[in-house]
């Protein structure tokens, strides 16, 4: 029997997922492979940080999909993947045989440039790992009645000053006796954003007594202490990673055709540039045509191009072709229910620009409660 695997429960994966379970693959061995039993939406990832949503609001049923799908849940890790061989090597030291592969594993932060940064820091992806790390700090400073906690972020880009904003939040929430210091450090502040987007960010930083430590390029990490190129070093308990994306090692081990960073080479149909019954979407992939930066609204517009050329290559027919957007619209959040819009170059500010991003959040997820839930259960929103 023909098997196709599926790498990783990205967003791409989980619309493939539910899109299978409303038309199936007939005669085809479904497998997914992914260490979580629930993905983190990445939207409302700063939401959770902040207090706003519960875990079950922000995060998508896996387990669920596939049992929908007809789907095979393997819940463990992929180390290495052999194209020539058609297998996959997983964490639980099982190999698996596969015709046909899809790979959206997504992409961390990148630890490896940075002395004492794996070792030190809590990288933003994998998500669990954060909301973990970030939930026992929060219990600790509810438990103390002395001495002020130290928080840093390293990373200025959108994902990066939403989380140091979401700390915050979250801190005033809590009451604490003594709030934390939190610092946003960074060597490029909102690089790809307009002028006035980085103004009003900057402002709900001050406003919200985040330090922003601007030229801070981090040269090495220690126990308790960022030390940048320029200044004096950045104390910090907590220091969440979210730099520029890296691929996972194995990616480039694995004989596929990769750019120059790592990430899986594809073509505009999502297939891999050197190996044809290998797909990637989400972070992990480029498209050699158009580089797109890594961002989530790319793997959710690629889901259904991908779940249709997955069936098609598996039938022998022609695949289609992925046309990204042009621009695409950011709602950055500034840890209180308030959110700045960012799209071509134009902003807009305010409560409203949080509901509408609430709204749009709460619209994706109710696709997969649905797809997931029992006859009669439905989620409270």
């Amino acid at each position: 029997m023909t098997t196709l695997i599926f790498a990783g429960g990205g967003h791409a994966h989980v619309e493939v997922l539910r899109r299978l379970a409303e038309r199936p693959i007939e005669g085809v061995r479904l497998m997914l492979i992914s260490p979580d039993t629930h993905t983190a939406y990445s939207g409302m990832l700063p939401g959770l940080i902040a207090g706003h949503y519960t875990r079950d609001d922000g995060h998508i049923d896996l387990r669920g999909l596939c049992d929908r799908a007809g789907v095979e849940f393997l819940v463990t890790r992929v180390e290495g993947i052999d194209p020539a061989g058609r297998q996959v090597h997983c964490a639980n030291g099982q190999t698996y045989a596969f015709d046909a592969l899809s790979l959206d594993v997504g992409s961390t932060p990148d630890l490896r440039s940075v002395p004492g940064a794996a070792e030190h820091t809590v990288p933003v992806k994998p998500v669990s790992g954060l909301l973990q790390s970030w939930g026992t700090l929060v219990a600790r400073c509810e438990a103390r009645s002395t001495g002020r906690s130290r928080m840093a972020v390293v990373g200025g880009g959108a994902g990066g000053v939403e989380i140091a904003l979401a700390m915050r939040h979250r801190c005033r929430l809590a009451d604490l006796a003594r709030q934390p210091e939190i610092t946003l450090v960074t060597d490029g502040f909102l690089p790809t954003h307009g002028s006035w987007v980085r103004l009003l960010l900057e402002r709900a930083l001050v406003k919200h007594r985040v330090t922003l430590v601007r030229q801070g390029r981090v040269t090495h990490v220690m126990p308790g202490e960022i030390h940048c190129a320029s200044g004096e070093p950045v104390p910090a308990d907590l220091v969440v990673w979210a730099t520029g994306a890296s691929a996972p090692a194995w990616i480039g081990h694995s004989g596929l055709q990769c750019d120059d960073l790592g990430f899986v080479a594809v073509n505009d149909s999502l297939q891999s540039t050197s190996h044809p019954f290998v797909f990637a979407a989400g972070d992990v992939a480029t498209m050699v045509s158009r580089p797109l930066p890594k961002a989530g609204v790319f793997a959710v517009r690629q889901g259904p191009l991908l779940a249709e050329n997955l069936r098609r290559h598996l039938a022998g027919e022609p695949l289609l072709t992925y046309r990204p957007q042009r621009h695409f619209l950011s709602l950055i959040s500034t840890g209180d229910r308030h959110a700045v819009a960012s799209y071509a170059g134009l902003s807009w500010q305010g409560r409203w620009v949080w509901a509408w991003k609430d709204r749009i959040d709460r619209r994706f997820m109710r696709k997969y409660d649905a797809a997931t839930a029992r006859p009669g259960q439905r989620r409270a929103t």
